[in-house]
């Protein structure tokens, strides 16, 4: 059967990346997307904890390393993704995963 994403239907921001894989690292020069409730330009970018770029657009190219969060009004305060400089990195498809799923795991140099 078909089941909703939050309960009764509720919206929540959601903070994509694309390639879908997390970590992300920089250098991929990877996308991220915020997507919920509201107008783009509504949009409020949070990196490491702290207002980063107010009323902007719903992507960019990220080009340092940190964690990220967005908000839109009327759906809320994202996930976080964070994002890495490291030579070597361990990664895991970009999905919500839950006890007993297998998953592919991936080793970047």
């Amino acid at each position: 059967g078909w089941c909703p994403l939050s309960p009764t239907g509720a919206q929540t921001t959601q903070l994509l990346v694309e390639p879908p894989w997390v970590p992300a690292v920089l250098w991929d020069r990877g996308t991220l997307t915020c997507q919920g409730s509201g107008t783009a330009r509504a949009t409020t970018w949070y990196k490491d904890g702290q207002r980063w770029w107010q009323k902007g657009r719903d992507h960019f190219t990220v080009t340092e390393s940190g964690t990220y969060r967005c908000y839109r009004p009327g759906s809320g305060l994202s996930n976080p993704v964070r994002v890495v400089n490291d030579q070597l990195v361990l990664q895991v498809p970009a999905l919500t995963l839950l006890e007993g799923d297998t998953v592919t795991l991936c080793c970047r140099v």
